[in-house]
């Protein structure tokens, strides 16, 4: 077993086959010895935390120097884009506070931004998690309390009343803990089959009186279903020699003979791409046998390093074009470098040796509904170091909520969707009768969560002013 906070946690996500109903609850009502849900309403920086630029610094020594000062720039835009980008400052925060020692798999960067919209295997537009870079195992209220202030940092950024704000946050607690209710109460097949989808959204919107978010709802989707590999192919590549391309746009998009030559590496781009077809045997592997027969219809064509997200920034990430039988058949591709979890230092070390498949296998767990080119790879990069990626379409249909744009009503909502959704994932990946039972029937759990999220939210805001002396005197802004 692993040790949390000075409380030990499970050592499987999942309960014992045959262990009954009353003992598993049994199991979550004892956690609440360990860690009273009251609990979970405090927050107060230790005197030996650690400095959150120092953190940030530590993750910044294995990326790209030349992207730092974008990643910089990103995450000071406001104290909400530096919440963003300081995952690894929230977890080793997390691990210092009480926790249940109820493990499920964590998404480890639960902040409302990484929930969104994006295509089914069956084509239904689905709501869903949508970004696990950082999934380990841990503790369920980690992944609950990190969308929590995510949801109390945006509130305030959209100035908000702190009644406002605590409504919000409550609605996601609430729901969460509601949710896992009703998970708690289905079969095992009810529950791996839950979804939401756009179907649903725009009827309970509708049903609450929300008619013209309904119809914006409706717009999105419609919008979200043009964002496919067409679309990426009409604006990241152009026609050139009778062939396709994606464009240079640095430091943003660099295509890969770019990034060649500024290794002072002599290759064609034919070597290159025959170089890449070989390395991406390797990634046909991780495929099921249909989805193999799929790839192996496509030619690869080009690849480019591009800049992505806000913490993300400085990973090695690559887009790949590739054609089918015509060339109004593309298939864009992301290769996006894969490293060690913000949660293994705290929680223990991914079952998996290979980080990129600690990704894929996670995000196969908590969502719903999985893209079907998930795989992973690795790969010995232009300065000889060997990496772990993971691959997934780059476009599929997604869609991302305007949050800035939303009334206190609509952004209660959206924090209901949330809140559903996480719990969902955390009822495939954990006991959900224990955690059901941890959280009880009252809303004591709801209103620590809210106080909380004031709390780190207050605390986010003093590391946000803290770091932006220091991460702009690191150099230029680009």
């Amino acid at each position: 077993m692993s040790t949390v906070s000075g409380a030990e946690t499970t050592a499987a996500a999942v309960p014992p086959v045959h262990v009954g109903i009353e003992e598993r609850a049994a199991v979550g009502r004892a956690a609440r010895r360990r860690a009273p849900r009251s609990a979970h309403g405090e927050w107060a920086p230790g005197p030996d935390r650690p400095d959150p630029v120092a953190l940030l610094r530590s993750q910044e020594a294995t990326r790209v120097p030349a992207l730092l000062d974008v990643r910089h720039e990103r995450m000071l835009e406001s104290p909400f884009a530096f919440f963003r980008g300081a995952a690894i400052v929230m977890a080793s925060d997390l691990a210092t506070v009480p926790s249940s020692g109820l493990e499920v798999q964590c998404c480890g960067d639960a902040h409302l931004s990484n929930f969104g919209g994006f295509a089914s295997p069956d084509r239904s537009l689905v709501f869903d998690l949508n970004d696990f870079d950082e999934t380990n195992p841990g503790p369920f209220e980690w992944d609950v309390k990190r969308l929590a202030a995510s949801f109390e940092i945006a509130a305030r950024e959209r100035e908000l009343t702190d009644r406002e704000a605590r409504d919000v946050v409550l609605e996601c607690a609430r729901t969460y803990r509601t949710a896992m209710a009703s998970f708690a109460a289905m079969t095992n097949l009810e529950t791996w089959y839950a979804r939401l989808d756009a179907r649903y959204l725009t009827a309970q919107l509708e049903a609450e009186g929300h008619r013209k978010g309904a119809e914006r709802v409706d717009a999105l989707v419609a919008k979200a279903r043009a964002k496919d590999s067409a679309k990426a192919l009409a604006k990241l590549a152009r026609r050139v020699d009778g062939g396709y391309r994606i464009v240079s746009d640095p430091p943003f998009v660099v295509p890969v003979d770019e990034v060649v030559g500024s290794f002072g590496l002599d290759a064609t781009h034919e070597q290159i791409t025959a170089a890449l077809a070989e390395r991406f045997a390797a990634y046909r592997e991780t495929l099921s046998d249909d989805t193999r027969r799929l790839v192996d219809g496509y030619r690869i064509v080009d690849m480019a390093h591009k800049v992505v997200g806000v913490g993300s920034v400085g990973t090695r990430c690559w887009i790949v074009l590739l054609l089918g039988r015509r060339d109004d058949d593309p298939l864009f591709l992301q290769i996006k470098e894969a490293q060690e979890s913000v949660l293994e230092p705290y929680t223990r070390p991914s079952a998996y040796d290979h980080a990129g498949r600690r990704v894929v296998e996670g995000q196969r767990l908590l969502q719903a509904a999985s893209d079907i080119l998930l795989g992973w790879i690795r790969a010995d990069g232009l300065d000889g170091s060997s990496r772990d990626f993971y691959v997934r379409q780059l476009w599929d249909w997604k869609l991302s909520a305007d949050v800035g744009a939303m009334p206190p009503s609509l952004l209660r909502g959206y924090a209901r969707m949330c809140g559903w959704t996480l719990a969902r994932g955390h009822a495939r990946s954990g006991d959900r009768i224990a955690i059901s039972a941890y959280l009880g029937s009252g809303d004591r759990f709801d209103r620590a969560i809210a106080d909380f999220a004031v709390a780190y939210a207050d605390q986010n805001e003093r590391d946000f002013t803290a770091a932006a002396g220091r991460l702009r005197a690191s150099g230029p802004t680009v």
